[in-house]
Formats: structure tokens, sequence, C-alpha cells
């Protein structure tokens, strides 16, 4: 099915020049996801990438200053459409049980392609986001970059969810860790279901982990 052209907008002080505003910076983009979920983010360079798309390697850094400048980028624009489906799942939903539901399963849930989105694979990207996002955090960067903005989308995410449970019980105390750790734990568990599957209860066509945090997120709160 051929995507539609629907954009997410990622804030100019994530890159030198906007990817989306040339084919060739969506097809650095494009590129650089299958690279790196097939190499590795150690293993990927703006040199390789320059001869996978037929170009050279000063024209990548036209968009990006660096690869970790890249990574960054593909995490605020994950988390950017992960607060697009949020929104767009529970803009009708009354209840807040049922959004919070919605939003649990958005956050835990394997994904799929969007045909929304043109040049994006959704898929691979969520492969990345669990197997190398850290490697944008664990820097000694973090602190400056945080102060940036460079991970304002992902903390909005977790602040949205959060908003719903207190909601839900406005006296629980731990909405903020609730959530973050819903969402690095479901990660954590489809990491571990494809590669240390003894570290998971994970069972094809069973729905587990979503169902596993699900169960953890309203039992928490109804033992309050």
């Amino acid at each position: 099915m051929e995507k539609l052209q629907l954009h997410i907008t990622i804030s100019p002080d994530l890159y030198t020049k906007n990817p989306e505003s040339s084919v060739l910076g969506q097809k650095i983009v494009s590129k650089s996801i299958e690279m790196i979920d097939a190499l590795g983010f150690e293993d990927f360079t703006f040199k390789k990438l320059g001869l996978e798309i037929g170009s050279n390697e000063s024209s990548v850094y036209r968009y990006f200053d660096s690869k970790h400048a890249l990574l960054v980028y593909l995490i605020n624009w994950y988390w950017s459409w992960i607060e697009y489906k949020l929104v767009f799942s529970t803009l009708n939903v009354p209840s807040a049980h049922d959004r919070l539901t919605q939003a649990v399963l958005i956050l835990t849930a394997e994904v799929t392609e969007d045909n929304a989105f043109s040049y994006i694979n959704e898929v691979l990207l969520n492969k990345i986001i669990i197997s190398e996002s850290s490697k944008a955090y664990h820097t000694k960067a973090i602190d400056s970059e945080n102060k940036k903005g460079y991970y304002k989308t992902y903390k909005r995410v977790v602040q949205r969810v959060s908003d719903l449970v207190t909601e839900i019980n406005p006296s629980y105390e731990f909405p903020h860790m609730l959530i973050s750790t819903v969402i690095e734990g479901a990660h954590h568990q489809r990491y571990f279901s494809k590669h240390l599957p003894s570290l998971t209860d994970f069972e094809e066509g069973k729905n587990n982990i979503v169902r596993f945090y699900t169960d953890l997120v309203f039992n928490t709160l109804s033992e309050k």
C-alpha cells in the first residue's frame, strides 16, 4: 500500500538542515534506519551511508553534524510518532480507564508499519529504539543535551500518560516512575523475546507483554 504524506514536526535544534526538506534528506533518514538496524550503531558510519545512497559523506554532514545527532533525531521522530498515536487513539474516549488502557497498548505492543508516513519504516525504527536508544542517553553530554531539549518528546510522552495515571488515581505517588518503567521494561522484554527468551514469558500470539504491563499498571493503581 502506498504511504500517505503526513509529516511529524521535529525541533530544528536536532538537525543542521531539515531532512524532510529534500529527497536526499529523506533518503538519508530512511537508509540510516535500515543500516543502523543491520549493522548496529557502532559500525554505522556516514561514509558507509554515503556509499549506500550514492552520495558523498559531506552531503550527510549537511543534515546532521554527527551520527549521535542523527540517532537523537530518530529517537525524537519515534516518540513524536508515538505521541501522535496516543492523541489520535484517545481523543474521543471519555473513560480515563479506557484511555490509559489504550495508552499502555501503544507503549507496549509490537510495532507495525504505519502507512500514514512516507519514508520511515517504523518497524525497523522501533528495533533501533529498543536496542540502540540508550546510547543516546548514556553520554557525558546528557545534562547539556537535556537542557537543549534533545529528549523533550520522550519526556512529553511519559508526562501525557502519567497524567492519565493521576486522573485515575490522584493519590498515586509515582506516575512518572510507573510509566517510564512500563516503556523501558516493555522494550527489554521485546529484546529478550528475540535474543534471551529464558528471561521472559513471551509466547507468540498471546500478547503477553501487553497483558503483563496492563495488569501491572492497573493492579498497582488499585492497590493505592
